[in-house]
């Protein structure tokens, strides 16, 4: 009977025990949030008391930090030192993170020597401990003191053996941006074992988005190449020198390197596909293809054979319609690639966009209708296809139909595609492809109607799609006595969706020279403009789009077509510096744009490379544009 009373009292007092534990930890939460939210807003009177209450119920030397920052913040400098030696006196022995507040806490009252002192006693009071090493270098990088926390861990080789803290050091190198000693650091790690390199990758990363002119990058370059030489066993100086040149957009070298080990080691097949996706992602097409040649050339035992035979002819496939797509004696070449694709693959579900690929290319660039709606009516044949999968097809068939000239057939296969698809992006998407069919064949009513209802869809390149051709609509519907000049513009369009280019521009060119001061001039220009980019025709591209800038900024197309001739200045024409002017403009001039935050991101890029030139400025001029340069940063 005494044991089971026993047992009773035990249970009852660990359930107190927890209920107290559980009571305690909701306390430091609580007031832990609390006093970070008064630290966030700046309110250090407040913070203070809470942060000192929180370390004084967990003895965690962080909150303590942000309690010493609350008093500097204050200048209650007396109160901070009086607090710290409190602390040292109750540890045995004394921490070295102590000192180093107390040293920070003197050199915010401009005590350079005396803090000097108490940073270089606390390197003395460290214990031979690789963990304690690891604390007061993080204390010194909390004071931003990189060339003590650096030191530290250069103690700390000293005593506990060289290659101790090899990853540490190459941090603490970086914030004194000695990037060659960096570099030897990591390499040292990646040496010891290749698991490391993601982690050296990721921290290589954030070193080179530092730097303006890519010559961290070649330097790099220059000393993993020594290292290979030198230790050519350690496979890891390989996969980062490939990792490095991919971080350049040399696809040629990369491919070389890793073909190079996969000779040596043969297994680099998974990489080399991952390199091929990369620079397909790139729109790096021919070096996209002579990565999966490489795995193909294996032979078709091999199991990236199939894998790589598919992404080859996709790629092969982008490369055409991107830069050839006029040039039919390639895009035949192309259909028998894909029909022996086809047939050495299948078709199933895996191979679903290979046959959407293939069926674009027989109809829209070769004229070849029927073949592509047979493919596609075989496809759907396939048992057991996903509804989303049954919907892609579908809607390629549907826009088949729309370039062959039969909207009807095509409307009914888009309202079938819709029905199965309510809950889902494809949805939405084949929804503004039926808009657009109203919108074609001059049903412009029912179309805005369609179109002003996806502007409110969940994806944003379907609503912002939307809501551009509904104001188009709106601009332009009521405006003139008769529709004719919307109906030839919504001509041009169905040219440009058939690929008729040629067609589509001369239609934009009547249209022009017979309604010279319709209201669609500059949509006429934006739309050459797109067609021209599509074709790398840049040049004539600015051209069509500075004549907006100059001659329409004020209409709905102004922000469009000074961020769309920005992008071309700044990634395509070399002009930075007029790009980062333009960046700024969509910003002063069309603060409400849906560009102005990438706008924001790209002008603050160029703008560490090419500064504002501030002119003479009266002081009612000087404050406004502060007040502007305040609104823009």
């Amino acid at each position: 009977m005494k044991y089971y009373v026993l047992i009773f009292l035990w249970l009852i007092l660990t359930v107190n025990s927890k209920a107290q534990q559980n009571q305690a930890q909701n306390q430091i939460q609580t007031q832990s949030n609390l006093a970070i939210q008064y630290y966030n807003a700046r309110d250090y009177e407040k913070a203070a008391p809470l942060l000192f209450g929180v370390y004084e119920l967990t003895k965690n030397s962080t909150y303590f930090k942000y309690y010493l920052d609350c008093l500097i913040q204050l200048q209650r400098f007396d109160e901070a030192t009086t607090q710290i030696q409190s602390e040292i006196k109750k540890q045995r022995p004394p921490k070295a993170e102590f000192y180093i507040n107390w040293g920070y806490v003197l050199k915010m009252q401009g005590k350079t020597e005396e803090a000097e002192q108490k940073y270089n006693g606390a390197l003395g009071l460290i214990p031979e401990n690789k963990n304690e090493y690891i604390i007061a270098a993080n204390a010194f990088l909390g004071c931003q003191e990189y060339e003590y926390s650096k030191n530290t861990y250069l103690q700390g080789e000293k005593v506990l053996g060289a290659g101790q803290f090899d990853f540490e050091l190459a941090r603490a190198y970086s914030y004194v941006r000695d990037y060659t000693r960096m570099m030897e650091k990591y390499l040292d790690l990646l040496s010891k074992s290749e698991d490391q390199l993601p982690r050296v990758q990721s921290s290589l990363a954030s070193a080179m988005r530092l730097d303006v002119d890519d010559g961290m990058l070649e330097s790099f370059r220059e000393q993993v190449l020594r290292r290979i030489q030198s230790n050519p066993e350690v496979i890891g100086y390989n996969r980062l020198l490939i990792w490095l040149f991919l971080q350049e957009g040399k696809f040629p070298a990369a491919l070389r390197q890793s073909v190079a080990l996969d000779k040596r080691t043969g297994t680099e097949d998974a990489q080399i596909i991952q390199l091929g996706n990369m620079a397909l992602n790139n729109k790096k097409y021919a070096d996209a293809g002579n990565a999966f040649d490489y795995l193909m050339a294996k032979g078709k035992d091999s199991p990236f054979y199939s894998q790589a035979f598919s992404m080859k002819i996709h790629a092969s496939y982008l490369q055409f319609i991107t830069e050839m797509p006029e040039n039919k004696a390639e895009g035949e070449k192309l259909a028998t690639l894909f029909k022996e694709g086809t047939e050495h693959l299948g078709i199933f579900s895996g191979t679903l966009n290979l046959v959407l690929d293939y069926a674009h290319l027989l109809a829209f660039y070769l004229d070849r209708n029927q073949e592509a709606i047979d493919l596609l009516t075989k496809t759907l044949e396939i048992p057991r296809l996903k509804a989303e999968e049954w919907g892609r097809l579908k809607t390629e068939l549907a826009d088949i139909y729309v370039y062959a000239g039969d909207p009807w057939e095509a409307t009914l296969l888009y309202s079938q595609v819709i029905d199965a698809n309510k809950n889902n992006l494809l949805g939405d998407d084949v929804k503004l492809k039926k808009a657009k069919l109203g919108y074609y064949i001059g049903n412009f009513s029912w179309a805005k109607a369609q179109l002003d209802v996806l502007k409110a869809s969940t994806s944003k390149l379907t609503a912002n799609d939307a809501m551009e051709l509904s104001l188009l609509i709106g601009s332009n519907l009521n405006l003139d006595t008769t529709a004719v000049p919307l109906q030839m513009f919504a001509r041009a369009d169905l040219l440009f969706f058939q690929n008729k280019n040629e067609k589509a521009m001369a239609t934009l060119d009547s249209l022009a020279e017979i309604y010279p001061y319709n209201s669609l001039v500059d949509d006429i220009l934006f739309r050459k403009a797109k067609i021209e980019t599509e074709h790398k025709n840049y040049v004539l591209a600015a051209d069509y789009l500075q004549k907006i800038v100059d001659g329409f900024s004020y209409d709905l197309l102004g922000d469009d077509a000074t961020f769309m001739l920005a992008g071309l200045f700044n990634n395509h024409l070399n002009k930075k510096e007029e790009a980062k002017n333009l960046y700024k403009e969509i910003l002063t001039r069309y603060p409400g744009s849906v560009f102005t935050e990438e706008s924001r991101e790209k002008y603050r890029e160029l703008r560490a490379v090419y500064p504002d030139k501030e002119p003479e400025q009266t002081p009612e001029e000087k404050f406004f544009n502060d007040t502007q340069k305040n609104e823009i940063n």
